[in-house]
């Protein structure tokens, strides 16, 4: 069993977040300081610690130098990017915020432990993907001739210094493959930095990849490493890069084709060594043609590329990913073992999953929690084999955000779905709000924000005014 330390000084949340970890078949010990921490516990016997970043005494960054080569995830609810770069600088393993969602944590909890064996794991409890080593890279499962095909090229791409280019539909694993390409590579023991382009506001992009000098703009009270020079030894992941604003492109290609960048406010280039994997689910050349993307950019990134598959077109891959799925969401609830009923298989062969792999993973999560016997019946999933054709939604009005809600009544055509609500919610509202005011509304990241748009084809709204938009110095 993999033993987890958890530091955190408000007893609440220390106590809730070891039940989450015991439920979820971890051993855990507590300490409320760093000091408390060290002189009670050996750091090098566990196989990650997690730890607050803001506690009496010392901060849990703290913990690093003692933890050798023991992951240290950072929490704090100072949820910023400046505060990301600062922990992962002193050598944090990741970062999350609080207040986090419990499959959130156990996502990074198990892919931390995953990545980082530290040789203290008693047996094998680790989940990992089924089936044998065979059509598999790092975690990736499927047999598929497209898969075969992506796997043999991570091969042969990890080893080498250039830049790879991911492309594939939003959900497929676009971040699983730049993980699986970091830790096949020589830097597999350095840093791998992951950014969404499309999460990131237009006006604090360059900042936060760049970084800041002092003074560089009002609020910048102090001089701030970016995230490019973050990787510095390591790789950085730049998700979604079709996203990029053009400003952000220009700085981009100079770092690519120099080696070096400039932070914001300074007149002196910084050197640094890192190998870039871009990914994106658009198709950069025709926004290249169009405009929209810089040519010289796209071809100095368009020099490996990876393609995934969507889930609709993995054939036999679809039912073993659900039955491997399935077979985890029953270990992490420790529930009774489960199977799928012929019509929940029926309807996940056919169903044409425009979420890919995660929705898949979320409907058989959902499934599991919904069903109290051992089988699972295709109601239980959650999915529409029929598609919402967005276009039918619009013009549809709403009132208030609050009369949107669906209500229970007697006419099952006056019912919403919550991705009908979702999608009528943000055609009646985008052109009023920004988009955290929507994300904040919606009780999602924008990331998530981000990506059901994509899902739905309902295009992201760039407004001439500046309405909710700050400067980067106010931002700051």
């Amino acid at each position: 069993m993999h033993k987890i330390l958890v530091v955190e000084d408000e007893s609440v949340i220390r106590t809730a977040l070891r039940r989450l970890l015991e439920r979820n078949n971890y051993e855990v010990s507590e300490a409320a300081s760093v000091p408390e921490a060290l002189s009670n516990h050996t750091l090098t016997s566990f196989n990650l610690i997690i730890s607050d970043l803001r506690l009496p005494g010392a901060p849990g960054t703290d913990l690093i130098k003692d933890a050798g080569d023991v992951p240290v995830l950072i929490m704090t609810s100072y949820a910023s990017l400046r505060s990301a770069v600062d922990s992962m600088r002193m050598g944090a393993v990741d970062y999350i915020a609080k207040p986090f969602d419990h499959a959130d944590m156990i996502n990074a909890v198990q892919r931390i432990i995953a990545d980082h064996p530290t040789g203290r794991a008693v047996d094998g409890s680790t989940p990992t993907i089924a089936g044998s080593n065979e059509g598999s890279v790092s975690g990736i499962v499927g047999q598929c001739p497209p898969m075969v095909t992506l796997f043999d090229h991570i091969e042969k791409f990890a080893p080498t210094e250039s830049t790879v280019l991911v492309l594939g539909e939003t959900g497929t694993g676009k971040e699983l493959v730049a993980r699986s390409v970091h830790q096949l590579s020589r830097r597999a023991g350095k840093t791998l930095i992951s950014v969404n382009c499309a999460a990131i506001p237009d006006t604090l992009i360059e900042s936060e990849l760049f970084g800041y000098e002092k003074g560089a703009f009002t609020g910048a009270n102090a001089s701030r490493m970016g995230l490019i020079e973050a990787a510095d030894g390591g790789t950085l992941f730049l998700d979604e890069i079709g996203e990029l604003p053009m400003e952000a492109q220009a700085r981009l290609l100079r770092f690519i084709q120099e080696g070096e960048i400039r932070r914001i406010g300074s007149v002196h280039s910084r050197k640094v060594d890192v190998r870039l994997i871009c990914a994106t689910h658009r198709d950069l050349q025709s926004l290249a043609a169009e405009g929209q993307f810089r040519q010289d950019l796209f071809y100095r990134i368009n020099v490996l590329r990876l393609l995934l598959p969507p889930l609709r077109d993995r054939g036999k891959d679809i039912l073993q990913l659900a039955e491997w799925m399935l077979t985890r969401q029953v270990e992490k609830l420790g529930c009774g073992a489960k199977h799928l009923s012929p019509k929940s298989i029926q309807a996940i062969t056919t169903y044409k999953w425009p979420g890919n792999v995660r929705e898949l993973e979320h409907a058989i999560e959902r499934a599991v929690v919904l069903t109290s016997g051992d089988e699972i019946d295709h109601d239980a999933l959650g999915i529409d084999l029929e598609l919402v054709n967005v276009s039918q939604l619009r013009g549809r009005p709403l009132s208030k955000p609050e009369q949107s809600r669906p209500t229970m009544n007697n006419d099952p055509a006056e019912d919403l779905s919550l991705e009908d609500y979702f999608q009528r919610f943000v055609l009646e509202h985008q052109d009023s709000m920004s988009e955290t005011e929507l994300a904040q509304k919606l009780g999602v990241s924008r990331k998530c924000l981000w990506e059901r748009r994509q899902r739905f084809g309902i295009p992201r709204q760039k407004p001439g005014s500046t309405r909710g938009r700050k400067s980067a110095g106010e931002a700051k």
